[in-house]
């Protein structure tokens, strides 16, 4: 009986002192945590990530690109959506992406302000593109 009564004990001791999960973030949160540390990325000017770019490509193709907060992108050309996708500033040097297709796989551009203010990007197949901030 005094065996049953101690284990008794025990098994209440042990309910009583066992922790509360955690309860899981939410989706809002995860989504402010994000956009919070994409806020605070930092571009090749200098200035934060999150902004509209105008790109000027080597062959001369002019488009938009609005780098978005929540850590997407939208890339316009002539006023229609050709691009969408995934963004992320690794450093002021090194910009990834990942397109909005199925298999899409992320790149990564190195980009650098050169001593006469021109902001270069290039891609990793070498083709450099003139990139010019218009928002921030």
């Amino acid at each position: 009986m005094k065996r049953i009564i101690a284990i008794a004990a025990l098994a209440s001791v042990a309910a009583c002192s066992e922790r509360a999960a955690a309860p899981e973030p939410t989706s809002e949160a995860a989504a402010e945590s994000t956009t919070a540390a994409v806020a605070e990325t930092v571009a090749a000017d200098g200035k934060p990530s999150v902004g509209t770019y105008k790109v000027t490509t080597s062959d001369g193709k002019v488009f938009m690109e609005e780098v978005k907060a929540d850590g997407t992108y939208v890339q316009t050309q002539d006023g229609k959506v050709v691009e969408t996708g995934k963004w992320v500033q690794k450093s002021p040097s090194q910009y990834c992406y990942t397109k909005d297709a199925e298999g899409a796989k992320e790149k990564c551009n190195t980009e650098q302000v050169d001593a006469n203010g021109v902001w270069t990007s290039v891609d990793p197949e070498g083709k450099t593109a003139t990139v010019e901030r218009v928002t921030a």
